[in-house]
């Protein structure tokens, strides 16, 4: 254990500064790279992790939150990701409580605020893994490397990799889970403030609440289990001083045996045993709660992962790596996806891609032998712990022990960054160490680099407010990813721009030729621009490649019904429906179908299925009042009409709707009330004034019917029918005033 200061250290171009003083610095420096992405909006992941998630609501039941995913499915599905992380998703439903519903500001400050007060208490992790571990009598901890652990600090604050976890509010999860993950390491740390002399005494009881952080840092996102590997490394390196060169050399070489007595007096086979159970206790758990065991990737999620040839698989990997690598020493080239030929797959051997696996081992390889093999006690500890925090963190992302869902992710390298970041702080320290004669030019450099990182977060987390800036500046990045075309062109069709969408759409289809989506999302647009027939070409590709695509199914039968392709239509839907059992759109357009077959039985039953299965479904309950109405089944209408208007009580088409039917009944005065209440809810209805004016009309209150006939003809000229009916009642005011003495 380390209790001098770290020699290195007072080279460091930085100023020696008081613990809370330092530990502000590094917080504001946070506060100021990421909080220009305070007023974003939700983009992206949020959409369905915060936006769509039922989990949110203040209606839904808190205890959903322990069965479901992080996107609100139900882990025993077979579509769930099975992310689960409670944890996270509880304060993202504090977040929708506190701002009185889905307003993202508070979102995205906690998530700013949780990364400021991360990147501050990083120099507490940063000091121990450098400097060793201290306690003054307070019980402290004492910094024995101020500077480094306050370079490391502020590199971790300012790097641009983190935008992804801060700005985009699905990071929280990263945040929640490297927060619990220091404290669980802090914790840990605890069990060895010795109240004595005695060296080997540890307390169990803060060995058992670090296991509890552990446990929390893992319901915040699966990553934080890993914290163990690193408090078992911490443990075997510093506290134990164990020299792992020599520990090998001792077991290769059979010399000198390891004094197992030893271990047992220092208490470290009882800590390992603890931590070991603990936690495969935890991936016990999580394993149950899982299910149906994994999630299912497909091939686009993770190309190399399904690669036949081994060996290639290998390689692919390693060329991840080495991407990830690159992202932490060159943050610029960032992107949102990095999925569907982002990263092309390398093929064979030759590939000049794999300079870069040569030189990611190469680096690794010398790091690890420092590491190892140094004379030099400090350093030797300070790369070893350096590489164990680099590392460790990602190991849940490299593909070794499971698939995962994605080839490069920005966020899965918040905790790793660390890593880096403490051994970019140790070359730093090391380099002004030896080179004095360049001391300016380093501080300099350091200085110039700081500045680079806080401007490119400013401007990554400028992009990520919108996703118009957020998917528009990933073509840059990733010309050939079919899903950077996909979003650009989903973003413009939202916005109105349905000419420039096509032209995406068409994009990410080239570039990905079995990409369903986004056929089904061209489709749509075709269908609305009445290019049918491309349309129905489009989403029949989609169904057939995907036949349980439920959506394109549906959409299919849309154009099929335009097309009066009945027959199939109907197939299409039933299709859709078989795929998903509830789906209250698809029911709703089957009725619509039936209608215009003039099966108005089976439209009515079908309109009914869809308010059964979503009962705010305000256009099925209209199509049910309407279709009576037109039948002359005023009664039933009338009785539709009110029952929709208890669940709907603001749906001002059905308050028109069942005012018609009312009218006709000559129940003046009802019709009259729900025709001004629709009115107070959409005052510029044109139809609803003409048919206030019809109903007063018919009623006598001419001056009346006279005022909202020229209303509804103000605000459509060309209503029909209204025209002539004002004219006649002008003739018939015209003769009263004749006829009157």
């Amino acid at each position: 254990m380390a209790l001098s200061e770290v020699y290195w250290d007072h080279h460091i171009p930085l100023p020696k500064l008081p613990p809370v003083q330092a530990k502000v610095t590094v917080a504001l420096v946070a506060l100021l790279c990421f909080i220009n992405s305070y007023d974003g909006e939700f983009v992206f992941d949020d959409s369905e992790a915060i936006v769509n998630n039922k989990d949110l609501r203040p209606e839904t039941p808190l205890n959903n939150i322990w069965s479901n995913d992080f996107w609100g499915s139900n882990l025993s599905s077979n579509s769930s990701h099975k992310s689960y992380r409670p944890l996270t998703v509880f304060t993202f439903r504090l977040n929708y409580l506190l701002a009185g519903g889905l307003h993202p500001v508070g979102f995205h400050v906690l998530n700013i605020i949780l990364h400021a007060v991360i990147s501050a208490l990083m120099i507490d992790v940063f000091a121990i893994l450098i400097g060793g571990l201290a306690y003054d009598e307070k019980s402290k901890i004492l910094n024995y490397a101020p500077k480094t652990s306050l370079l490391a600090a502020l590199f971790f604050a300012a790097h641009p990799v983190h935008t992804e976890s801060v700005a985009g509010i699905v990071g929280r999860a990263d945040l929640l889970c490297a927060l619990f993950f220091q404290l669980s390491f802090l914790t840990y740390c605890k069990a060895f403030n010795r109240g004595s002399d005695r060296d080997d005494r540890f307390s169990v009881q803060w060995v058992v609440v670090s296991l509890l952080l552990c446990a929390a840092a893992m319901l915040c996102k699966e990553q934080g289990i890993t914290v163990l590997g690193v408090n078992a490394a911490f443990d075997v390196l510093l506290i134990c001083n164990v020299n792992v060169y020599e520990l090998s050399q001792r077991l290769l070489l059979r010399k000198n045996p390891l004094n197992v007595s030893e271990m047992l007096r220092s208490g470290l086979l009882t800590r390992l045993a603890l931590m070991g159970l603990g936690g495969l206790s935890m991936l016990y758990a999580r394993w149950r709660i899982m299910g149906t065991g994994p999630p299912a990737f497909t091939e686009v999620d993770n190309p190399a992962s399904f690669a036949e040839n081994v060996f290639l698989r290998i390689l692919n990997y390693n060329y991840y790596y080495s991407l990830n690598a690159w992202l932490l020493l060159c943050p610029w080239w960032l992107c949102f996806d990095w999925s569907m030929g982002c990263v092309p797959l390398i093929k064979s051997a030759t590939d000049w891609r794999m300079v870069w696996l040569l030189l990611l081992w190469c680096v690794l390889i010398g790091l690890i032998s420092q590491a190892l093999c140094s004379q030099d006690s400090q350093r030797r500890r300070t790369l070893t712990l350096g590489l164990v925090l680099l590392v460790v963190p990602f190991l849940p992302a490299c593909n070794i022990f499971f698939r995962v869902g994605f080839v490069i992710a920005e966020r899965v390298l918040y905790l790793s960054s660390s890593g880096y970041c403490l051994l970019l702080a140790y070359s730093v320290g090391h380099c002004c160490c030896c080179w004095t004669k360049y001391r300016k030019l380093l501080c300099a450099s350091v200085l110039t680099l700081l500045c680079v990182y806080v401007a490119r977060c400013a401007l990554r987390s400028h992009q990520w407010r919108s996703e118009q800036s957020l998917f528009t500046s990933a073509l840059t990045v990733c010309p050939l990813n079919a899903k950077v075309h996909y979003n650009v062109g989903k973003n413009l069709a939202d916005r109105g721009n349905t000419t420039a969408a096509i032209t995406y759409y068409r994009e990410a289809v080239r570039l990905h030729p079995t990409y369903v989506h986004a056929m089904n999302n061209l489709g749509n647009i075709l269908k609305e621009r009445n290019e049918l027939i491309e349309a129905e070409q489009l989403l029949s590709k989609a169904v057939s490649i995907q036949p349980d695509f439920a959506a394109a199914w549906m959409n299919l039968g849309i154009v099929q019904n335009s097309l009066q392709k009945f027959e199939e239509a109907e197939q299409s839907y039933w299709n859709a429906i078989r795929f998903r059992k509830k789906y209250p759109d698809c029911y709703y357009n089957l009725g619509r179908l039936y209608a215009d077959q003039h099966r108005f039985v089976d439209a009515l039953n079908a309109w009914r299925n869809a308010t059964m299965l979503k009962p705010e479904h305000s256009l099925a309950w209209n199509n049910m009042v309407i279709l009576l109405d037109n039948t002359g089944n005023l009664g039933q209408a009338e009785l539709i009409g009110r029952e929709a208007l208890k669940l709907l009580p603001n749906d001002h088409t059905i308050m028109f709707s069942l005012a018609n039917v009312l009218g006709k009944l000559q129940k003046y005065k009802e019709s009259e009330g729900f025709f001004l209440h629709a009115l107070r809810i959409n005052p510029n209805g044109a139809s609803c004034h003409g048919n206030l004016a019809v109903l007063y009309h018919r009623w006598g209150k001419l001056e009346l019917a006279k005022k909202h006939y020229e209303l509804s003809l103000k605000l459509d000229p060309e209503a029909p029918g209204t025209r002539d009916n004002y004219n006649m009642l002008r003739r018939k005011l015209d003769q009263l005033k004749l006829h009157t003495p």
